[in-house]
């Protein structure tokens, strides 16, 4: 092991988290689009998150905790702006992804993809402000794209 892998964990926390934010995390123009990245690189079977360029610079370990924290940073910085930021944030990620919006908010109604977003050391109250606050975000962004469903049961 060289003489940087087996410094002090504080200082190689900070040096593979930079890393990961400058060069990775910092082309995600949106909140929302750098949870839905982070969340993607949690592993459900074993718990890690897995990057392969991460894991070969800084060791599995390392980069699974470094991307554990970015996850839950990020999380935490959504949580932190207002409904008005959250949709401003949200509106500009459903712009960057391909196809219309009102199919995609109609597809998550169904599947509910955001719901797997919520990093496992959130708390509850947190993952409570997060899904109560995102809910009313996409019913409102159906409302406007026009992707409500036509069927008051539904």
């Amino acid at each position: 092991m060289n003489a940087e892998k087996s410094g002090a964990p504080g200082r190689f926390n900070q040096a593979s988290a930079a890393d990961l934010w400058r060069h990775t995390l910092a082309r995600v123009p949106t909140l929302f689009g750098r949870l839905v990245y982070l969340s993607s690189l949690h592993n459900q079977s074993s718990g890690l998150y897995e990057h392969g360029g991460l894991a070969q610079m800084y060791g599995h370990e390392q980069a699974s905790e470094t991307l554990r924290r970015s996850h839950a940073r990020v999380f935490q910085d959504w949580l932190c702006l207002n409904l008005e930021q959250q949709k401003a944030d949200l509106q500009e990620y459903l712009g960057e992804l391909p196809g219309d919006p009102a199919a995609v908010l109609a597809g998550w109604r169904l599947l509910m993809p955001y719901r797997n977003l919520v990093p496992a050391t959130a708390q509850e109250v947190e993952r409570r402000l997060y899904l109560t606050d995102l809910e009313t975000l996409l019913e409102v962004l159906r409302h406007e794209y026009g992707a409500a469903s036509p069927d008051p049961e539904s």
